[in-house]
């Protein structure tokens, strides 16, 4: 079993500490550096009361990215199969033909 490791990531201007698997960290920081980056992104640009507002929206992008990619990767899996199909239907035209 392997060792937990304790972090503390500042987020939104608060500290959240962390009991994690030491192979977790580098997502974590990295994640957590991505949402201030965006976060500071918001503030700047847009008028937002506070920072549960701004949360929110970081929130919403990532979860937008992510359902994007999986919507992506559904219609690439249909026009993949959509292929397959039509080469099976030749493979097949051609074999009845010998």
């Amino acid at each position: 079993m392997s060792e937990k490791l304790k972090i503390k990531l500042s987020i939104a201007d608060r500290v959240y500490p962390l009991t994690i698997d030491p192979k977790q960290e580098e997502g974590l920081r990295k994640a957590a550096k991505n949402i201030e980056q965006l976060a500071k992104k918001f503030e700047q640009n847009y008028a937002v009361r506070d920072k549960q507002d701004v949360l929110a929206m970081c929130a919403l992008q990532f979860a937008s990215k992510i359902e994007q990619r999986g919507i992506e990767h559904t219609e690439g899996n249909m026009e993949a199969q959509e292929r397959l199909q039509a080469l099976e239907h030749l493979v097949s035209q051609k074999l009845a033909l010998k």
